[in-house]
């Protein structure tokens, strides 16, 4: 028989969310249980068993995992010291979210599968682990609520990915948007994915629709643009920190991508904000 937790009964009064830290046992759940809050959970050590009702997966620290109310499921600690942090929602907070940020439908919470699972890597653990420091000193009330959901949401919004996007696939693109991978091009992208070059091409083209060398320029073109119009380095600075030395090259990418050639981008929407002319 399944239990059901009860926000009423983990939220204080004046309260929009609770964090819970939990070392969890090796034995395996008697039963799944489900909630009628969002729960966000995240690996912060070790490795743990996330019973569902159609099986279990492994996870792996870093890994993060967004249920909505009603998804059944239980955890179980593998080997020792397996640590979780685990926020219960509110459910009037994860509805407010959506109804004034409706890019955020369809992703994380508001997804219509099932749990959705992302990862963070240890640059991106420790940001996540410090803003719930953070909220862990707060009155836990609906600003530190945002406070902290809305980064977290907002970046791996931007960061979404189908549901069939192999995850070494999705980690390798979500790693491409690094300066130290995108100035490689392709051959940084698919370094990091860690497979051969013909595979990770077939399988952008089947779930992306691009190639590596398409989705990497696209990262590399968005470099730039905001380059052109946040400081006055020369463009053939721009270029080179984009990883494309070749003038003619970063040009004819650059007007692909805009529309416009980088100085006549530069002049349209560079703008004097701090100091206006």
């Amino acid at each position: 028989m399944t239990q059901t937790l009860h926000h009423a009964d983990i939220l204080a009064a004046g309260t929009r969310i609770r964090l819970t830290r939990a070392t969890l046992s090796p034995n395996r759940p008697r039963a799944l249980h489900d909630h009628d809050f969002y729960e966000l959970f995240w690996v912060q050590n070790g490795r743990i068993r996330h019973h569902l009702p159609e099986g279990a997966d492994i996870l792996n620290e870093g890994d993060v995992v967004f249920l909505r109310p009603g998804q059944a499921h239980a955890l179980q600690g593998r080997g020792e010291h397996a640590l979780v942090v685990s926020l219960c929602i509110h459910p009037a907070m994860v509805k407010a979210i959506a109804k004034r940020h409706p890019s955020v439908n369809g992703h994380l919470f508001w997804s219509s599968g099932g749990p959705v699972q992302t990862h963070r890597d240890i640059r991106q653990l420790a940001a996540l682990n410090h803003a719930a420091v953070l909220l862990e000193s707060s009155p836990c009330d609906t600003l530190a609520a945002e406070a902290f959901l809305l980064p977290i949401c907002a970046e791996l919004t931007a960061e979404g990915f189908a549901d069939d996007v192999p995850r070494w696939l999705a980690q390798a693109c979500m790693a491409a948007n690094s300066p130290q991978v995108f100035r490689q091009g392709s051959a940084g992208l698919v370094a990091v994915a860690g497979k051969a070059h013909p595979h990770v091409s077939r399988m952008m083209r089947k779930h992306l629709g691009q190639t590596p060398s398409d989705y990497v320029n696209h990262i590399r073109m968005q470099h730039a643009a905001r380059a052109l119009t946040t400081d006055n380095e020369a463009i053939s600075i721009i270029a080179s920190d984009c990883g494309i030395p070749n003038m003619s090259h970063f040009h004819k990418l650059f007007r692909e991508a805009h529309s416009l050639t980088p100085l006549q981008y530069r002049h349209r929407f560079q703008r004097q904000v701090v100091q206006p002319s």
